[in-house]
């Protein structure tokens, strides 16, 4: 993938097929070592899925037989001297605290380091399209927040649901404009 954000949004997608209702989406970058973690309260892999995940050739999926998601983020990843770790508890094992992590390091001064890219417009895609779940998104540019959490708009919004098209377009220009005072 040309951009960090396009393995965002497929990670996450995963997510919200494994029927997480949370979703944590953080970027920190400490110097020149950018950690991307996806963190979830979703169904969980069982151990034999785990092992697996980053086989290209295999997948959940009916309509294809590869799945390319992770092993491209590992790719990102490795090629920039970074890595990729995987956690998963299952919810039949761990009924109370079930979920996935998913976190990739990056060493961002690398010749091989693929863009973060366009995160806004990952954020509002995301929620476009999966306005039940809420999604904590934290991206910390060495000291310097940007932040969104669906759980405080929906304290402020009420019934007003966050697809609609002036939630969405607010939520863009909240994190543009987080961005563009640092």
């Amino acid at each position: 993938m040309k951009e960090l954000s396009l393995n965002v949004l497929d990670i996450t997608k995963n997510s919200v097929k494994a029927r997480a209702t949370l979703i944590h989406i953080s970027l920190v970058e400490v110097g020149s070592l950018l950690t991307l973690t996806i963190t979830d309260n979703g169904c969980g892999m069982k151990p034999e899925v785990l092992e697996t995940v980053m086989n290209p050739f295999y997948t959940t999926r009916t309509t294809r037989k590869v799945g390319m998601g992770i092993p491209l983020l590992m790719l990102a990843a490795e090629q920039t001297g970074g890595g990729v770790t995987i956690v998963s508890r299952h919810e039949e094992e761990f009924p109370d605290d079930h979920g996935t992590t998913v976190t990739a390091t990056f060493h961002t001064d690398h010749i091989d380091f693929t863009p973060i890219g366009d995160m806004v417009s990952t954020m509002e895609t995301l929620i476009m399209g999966s306005p039940d779940i809420d999604f904590a998104y934290l991206h910390d540019r060495n000291g310097a927040r940007v932040e969104l959490d669906t759980r405080q708009l929906r304290e402020v919004l009420g019934d007003v649901p966050l697809d609609s098209y002036e939630v969405v377009q607010w939520i863009g220009d909240f994190l543009r404009e987080q961005y563009s005072a640092e």
